[in-house]
């Protein structure tokens, strides 16, 4: 059986985190993973960062090869980035031991992940292998997302769960809608296209913690 491990690692213990090195309110999220040729190129948000100036230090990188704006928006920035994994210790762990990157968000002092793994044994091989390569990874849950106990949240993060949450109780689902976007976004401090790009990505990770885990099974 699967297993979903989340992770907190220190944001200058892994090659990543060096890259992605933000500061103050900023953090960064990642989007997807968009297989381009043999390599696998992850879109991130960047939020709350000067853009130009964050840009420009990524592109500076060794390990980097090419960075790029896809959408930009007033508080936050969609961008691309064509990286060398083979040099972090934690994404070689990942595709090493069979995982599966859910979610990732980076803040300036640590990072916080969300791993599949395709059970305990693989899981534990990542985490000595990190702990190998004297990577810290403090595991704060692990649970089977098919398992009746596997907790209320099914890989939605705070902020998606704040904001679906919210949905509901505010009527958005409702017929006919009991609130827009737009009154969403006012509550909870954000801009309406961020709400829908929120909002998706909840209903996303809730199917598939809960419908595609459980047709995996099967």
């Amino acid at each position: 059986m699967s297993v979903i491990a989340e992770f907190q690692v220190a944001s200058g213990e892994f090659e990543l985190g060096r890259i992605l090195h933000v500061e103050g309110m900023s953090s960064i999220e990642l989007e997807s993973l968009v297989p381009i040729g043999e390599a696998t190129v992850p879109l991130f948000w960047i939020h709350n960062a000067t853009r130009d100036t964050f840009v420009e230090s990524v592109q500076q990188h060794p390990a980097v090869n090419n960075t790029s704006e896809v959408d930009v928006f007033e508080d936050r920035t969609l961008f691309t980035l064509d990286w060398d994994a083979n040099r972090d210790h934690v994404f070689r762990g990942i595709e090493e031991y069979d995982g599966q990157l859910l979610s990732a968000v980076g803040r300036p002092d640590t990072w916080q992940f969300e791993l599949r793994f395709p059970d305990h044994e693989s899981l534990s091989d990542f985490t000595t292998h990190c702990q190998s390569e004297a990577v810290s990874v403090e595991a704060t849950r692990v649970y089977n997302p098919t398992k009746p106990d596997a907790g209320p949240w099914y890989g939605l993060s705070d902020p998606q769960r704040e904001a679906i949450r919210l949905a509901v109780e505010s009527g958005y689902y409702d017929i006919p809608r009991g609130c827009t976007t737009q009154e969403l976004a006012d509550k909870l401090g954000i801009s309406d296209q961020a709400v829908t790009e929120r909002l998706r990505r909840a209903i996303v990770a809730l199917v598939t913690h809960t419908l595609v885990s459980a047709e995996s099974m099967e």
